[in-house]
Order: structure tokens, then sequence, then C-alpha cells
């Protein structure tokens, strides 16, 4: 039987059933007569009734001769001590039943507002939290929904990643013109993946897209999609892949996709199938299931690409991975003038310059360089920002911030100056980035000193003996202490690490060891290509000899290392005290300072 027929009859059977039951009330009413409760015994004592019937508070007795239609009467019932009594005194007396409607009403209509107030404050407060409609709205897409120039970025804000913004641009003009793009067949690419390393202007970029394309822009983040109930998130993909059809030609924009596409079965000892892998089962399957909707872009960020799901990156799916990374030294020039645009500068600063030492900076690194520089200079109540300004920003950033407060006994002060010194007097013994500064001037995260290099250009390839002067300058420190006051000190620890971690991946990375060849030796668990068996697996694995080798190689990198810093410090030791005693007075040392100091330097090689 038809669904809404069946629904038909059920209403019309109710109807006739309530209309039924609304006449024998209204007969029954009409035919019985209210009276006195004294009118009703004395009828009683007259014999006019045929029987009675007695409830709480009234008492109905049947007329034994129907009076006109009345064939019964009603009264409310008075107990029967009070009855005689008053019968004694021939009045008529009748007890009158107070309304109780009030009360009734207040005894469940309080605790109800009450558990509805109650109710009411927990979803508000849900609402704070989850957004409108708390979780009644569980299920729904949480994604912003920008059109046109909402987002106030356009691709003249970004700047420094000109390759990535022209893969980006083509993909703004294939949902503008699409018939342009389709005459010889293309059609326009499913997804796109930015990857790079954080703050490089991959969230920029996607705001660039939303303010350039002229079309719906879904905004989500990766873990938006993670909810503590099974089955939120794919509900939440489903419902946004939804809005994106209806307002088609539309692009979505996930922000840290690894947070949702993160391999499954990767981490076995974590759990199974769990929530997040059936909120990605329902992302693969809108991207390339049986329903692929023309007109919808997906755009995605992550800085994790080694640790998503294979199934994500096929062709197909992220048809297109651009890599968005740190800029060059003229992407670098491009991203100041970006931000100096509403910073009041001085016409003598050379944004070139800024450039140059700022070598392995990101676009947010060069923005927070900006803004520190602003404040340096409103701080010293200057009239515009400077190229000095710039370099107490830098020195901020790499170094962090000075704590003049912090009162060093003066055997720790001798002992940082000649640790700092070591560093600079091995930087300068070959030709390389210039030594810029050092100071004995104790910074943030309990560096008691700090000795700055600046690099004079980009570099994209280094050899061997470069990285081991690298390794030498870093242990230079250690090997000033060691020389002048015959033991060592746990001054050096950051630089210890930061030592082993380059002769380590010169062994293992690299190949830089003759004797374990040219082979690299690294072990990756974020070889995520490699998933088999439900776990990743080592992308290469080796012997418990070959480990033993690799140890005995870094071993004999850093020793070597430390000697040849030793020697050249050795050879220089006038220059080393002088130049101690001279940092020891003045606390900061700058590059001309450093030049005059030493005149005469003496490479290990003469």
């Amino acid at each position: 039987m038809d669904r809404n027929l069946k629904w038909h009859w059920i209403y019309w059977a109710s109807a006739i059933f309530l209309v039924l039951l609304l006449q024998d009330v209204w007969e029954g009413v009409a035919h019985t007569e209210a009276v006195p409760y004294s009118e009703f015994e004395q009828a009683l004592a007259e014999g006019r009734i045929k029987n009675v019937i007695v409830q709480d508070r009234t008492v109905t007795g049947e007329l034994k001769t129907p009076q006109g239609r009345k064939t019964a009467l009603m009264a409310v019932r008075v107990e029967p001590e009070l009855a005689e009594h008053l019968g004694k005194y021939k009045v008529t007396y009748s007890r009158v039943v107070q309304s109780t409607l009030l009360s009734g009403l207040l005894s469940w209509l309080l605790p109800s507002l009450l558990v509805l107030g109650i109710w009411y404050f927990v979803i508000r407060k849900m609402a704070d939290t989850r957004g409108p409609g708390g979780f009644l709205t569980i299920g729904k897409s949480r994604a912003k929904v920008y059109v046109v120039h909402d987002t106030g970025v356009t691709f003249a804000d970004v700047a420094g990643v000109d390759e990535a913004k022209d893969e980006l641009k083509e993909v703004v003009e294939f949902l503008k013109h699409p018939a342009d793009f389709g005459r010889l067949g293309a059609h326009i690419p499913r997804g796109v993946l930015l990857v790079g390393p954080p703050g490089t202007g991959k969230t920029l970029l996607a705001k660039a897209v939303a303010g350039e394309a002229g079309t719906a822009f879904f905004s989500i983040s990766g873990s938006e999609f993670v909810e503590l109930f099974v089955g939120v998130g794919a509900a939440r993909v489903r419902d946004l892949f939804e809005q994106a059809r209806q307002k088609a030609p539309a692009i979505i924009f996930i922000d840290e996709l690894d947070a949702l596409g993160r391999a499954r079965g990767a981490y076995p000892e974590l759990g199974g199938h769990d929530e997040k892998e059936q909120t990605l089962n329902q992302l693969l399957a809108e991207m390339d299931g049986f329903d692929t909707s023309p007109g919808i872009v997906i755009l995605a960020a992550t800085n994790r690409p080694e640790i998503l799901d294979p199934a994500l990156l096929r062709a197909g799916r992220f048809d297109r991975q651009v890599m968005v990374d740190r800029p060059d030294r003229k992407g670098r020039v491009d991203i100041l003038k970006v931000h100096i645009r509403k910073v009041k500068t001085d016409p003598a600063l050379s944004l070139d310059e800024v450039a140059g030492f700022t070598a392995g900076f990101s676009g947010a690194d060069l923005a927070s360089l900006v803004n520190e520089a602003a404040i340096a200079a409103t701080r010293r109540k200057a009239d515009a920002v400077g190229a000095d300004d710039f370099t107490v920003a830098f020195e901020r950033i790499v170094a962090g911030l000075e704590k003049r407060n912090r009162v060093l006994d003066p055997a720790e002060r001798e002992r940082a100056a000649y640790h700092e010194m070591g560093h600079a007097l091995v930087a300068l013994s070959r030709p390389g980035d210039p030594v810029h500064k050092v100071s004995i001037i104790p910074r943030g995260g309990g560096a008691l000193g700090y000795t700055i290099q600046r690099p004079t250009e980009d570099r994209y390839l280094m050899r061997r003996d470069e990285l081991e002067h690298k390794v030498a300058v870093l242990l230079g420190g250690r090997a000033a202490e060691k020389l002048v006051f015959g033991e060592v000190s746990t001054g050096a620890a950051d630089d210890l690490a930061k030592a082993t971690q380059i002769a380590h991946e010169m062994v293992t990375r690299f190949g830089m060891d003759e004797d374990l060849g040219c082979a690299s030796y690294e072990s990756s668990r974020s070889a995520v290509r490699d998933v088999t068996a439900g776990s990743i697996a080592l992308r290469y694995d080796v012997s418990e000899a070959t480990r033993q080798a690799i140890d005995k190689a870094v071993r004999d990198i850093l020793q070597e290392s430390l000697e040849r810093g030793i020697a050249i410090l050795a050879a220089n030791r006038a220059i080393l005290d002088r130049s101690a005693q001279a940092l020891l007075q003045q606390e900061t040392l700058d590059e001309a300072a450093l030049k005059e100091l030493t005149v005469g330097l003496r490479p290990l090689e003469a």
C-alpha cells in the first residue's frame, strides 16, 4: 500500500474516533443536572432516584422518571457527618470545590521550566563552542564560505613563490573559462596539493585564490572533521561536498590535510580502523568516486606530505602537487616589499641587503622580521625604520631576547668570551660566510653568548670540506675551552647537537664516508609509499655491524673537526687572547672590530 495513502486512512480513523468520543461526553453532560447536595438528599428521600454512583467528589443519581431531557442529578459530595448536622436546620447546603487548575499547572509547569532552562543553557554553551545549533548540527560541515573578494587577499599580496602562484592562477582560469581549456580535450585538475615547510605561504595562496576566483570558496581545517562520535567526520565530508555541488563551480580548501589524511594502517599500535580512517575513506570516495561532479576543485595544504595516504596522492585525486618552498634572495626582496607597504622606512634602507642576511627565512619569518624592526624603531623613537633596526630584529629572532639582568661571575664571563671567540676565529680561518657579530650578553634559551654569521649568498650544494668546516666552527667553542682551560663545560651542548646532526647526515644521507661507500643508510619511518601489511616499513634496513660503522664514522668526523679547531686556535693563541679580552671589556664586537682584532690570522694549512 502506498505510504501516503496509509497515513491518509489513519487520519480519517482518528478523526472519526475523536468525534464519537466528544459526542458521548456531550450527551452525558447535557442529560445531567447539577444540583445542591441538600436537594439531592431530598430527591433521594422522596424516592425519585433509581440508583446512585458515589465518587470521591461527586454523587450522581439516575432519576426513575426523566424530567424533560434530564435523566440524572449530580451534586458535589458532602461528608455524611456534616450533611446530617446541616439537615437539622432545614437549609440548602452544598459544597464548593475550589479550582485546582492553577496549582496543578504550577506543579508541573515550574519543574518543566526549570528543566528547559538548564537545557537551554547547555545548548547555548554548545552553540558557543561548536557554532550555531550545537550538537544538532554535529554532522554538518563547518566550512567557512567566501565569495569573490571576501578574504581581502589577492595574488598581488603574494610574493616570493611565483611558480606556485602561476599554477594556482591557471586553476582560477580553469574555473572562469572552462571552454577555453576544454577545446582540445583538457579537463580541470581535480585537486591541487600545496606542499612546503611551515610559514612559506600555503594558506595565503589559498586565500588569494578565494579573492581571485569569483566563485564559492569553502575553507576548512582538516582537524575540524575529527569528532568524538563515530561517523561524524564522514558526515561532515558528505555535507561539505554536497554544499559545494549546489554552488558549483566552487573551490574547497582543506588546511592541514595531514590531520585528516594520515596513511591508513600506518600506526597499528594506536588502533585500527578508527573514526579518522572512516573520514578519509569518505574523502577518497568524494574526490574520485562514482559521482565526480564537474566544477569542484580541491585545494589542500600540508607540511608533512610523507605521512599522507598514498591513495590521496595518486592521479585523479590530487593531480598536481605544488611545492611552496622557502624563497630565494629575489623572492625575499619581493616579500619584504609586500610587508613594508604599511611601514615607514628610511630611504637609505636596502632591501637587497636585508634579503642577503636572511637566507633560509620563510615568508612568515620575514613578516615577523619587518614587524620586529618597526617595534625596534618605535622603541628608540625614530622617525623611520632603518638598517640598524633590521639588524636588531634579526638578532632578536635568531638569538633571542637579551637578558642583561642575568649577572655572570667573572670566571663564567671569561669562559664565555673564549668560547665565543673560538667560534669566530675558526670561522674566519678560511673564506666563507663572514662573522657579523660576537657577544657575551646572555640571550633567551639559556645561551650565555652568541656568534652570528651572515651568509653572503644562497647555497643549494655543499662540498664535504665545507661541511667539515661547518662542524669545526660549531666545535670551535669547545676547542677554545679545552685549549685555554684544559677542561670542558656544559656550554657547548647545543653546538654538539648541531654538529652531530651534520656529521650523521654526511655519513648516512650524503654518502661522504669512504669506508661505508656511496650509499644511503638513512632509516625513515616517514616513507608512506612503503606501507605494507598494515604498517610502515623502514625504507632502508642496516645490520648491526653497519650501525657500528656509522657510529664510528660520525665520531671520527667530530673528533677530527675538534682537533682541527684546537690546532687553528693554538696557531693563533695571541689573537685569541687579545680578542677574548676585548670581548670581555666591550661585551659585543661587530664585524669591523673583528677584522681589526684578527689581523694576521693564520689558517691551519699555513
